[in-house]
């Protein structure tokens, strides 16, 4: 059984999602660059990878890190799931699914009420309860405070020209947290 297929990690054991450390932005980085090179994900530096470690989790499969994700709150009652990755020796075995639940209980944590994301992956996160929606879920007020982030994420969600090449194609979706 070839090491990398998805039947073989199942055999070895179980999921684990825990809280990003500094030590896990080098395994985080293999996961996101191709993605990024692809234009599925946002490209950062590596300096943006150790800033967003308080934000992100990780999943391993036997001590290794085969998955990320990590949540930015971007309101008082709104945050986005972002930098969702998993290995492809790791897909289909719900990994993914694992982060966002966790990603997702962090949010209620803090008390968000409404998770948006932005995906080519529509049907995984409508298993999960997103819906597809049209424009940016925020009033006048809340979108002209947001225009002052330099963050790119809050740049595609608030769909921002010069973000424009890495949003073609993607789904904007929301999740009403109960």
């Amino acid at each position: 059984m070839d090491p990398g297929t998805p039947s073989a990690a199942a055999a070895r054991g179980r999921v684990v999602v825990r809280r990003a450390r500094a030590s896990d932005v080098r395994a985080v980085r293999r996961l996101t660059e191709p993605l990024a090179a692809r234009g599925v994900l946002v490209s950062k530096h590596p300096v943006a990878s150790y800033e967003s470690v308080p934000e992100m989790r990780v999943a391993e499969l036997d001590g290794e890190v085969v998955g990320c994700g990590a949540l930015h709150v971007m309101w008082e009652d709104l945050a986005e799931v972002r930098t969702l990755a998993v290995d492809d020796g790791a897909r289909g075995l719900g990994v993914g699914s694992a982060i966002v639940r966790a990603l997702l209980d962090d949010a209620r944590t803090a008390s968000i009420s409404r998770v948006f994301c932005l995906t080519f992956e529509v049907p995984f996160f409508a298993r999960l309860g997103f819906e597809e929606i049209e424009g940016t879920p925020v009033e006048p007020e809340v979108y002209a405070e947001l225009l002052r982030s330099h963050d790119d994420g809050v740049a595609e969600f608030l769909d921002l020209a010069r973000v424009k090449p890495n949003t073609l194609g993607n789904t904007r979706m929301l999740l009403h947290l109960a």
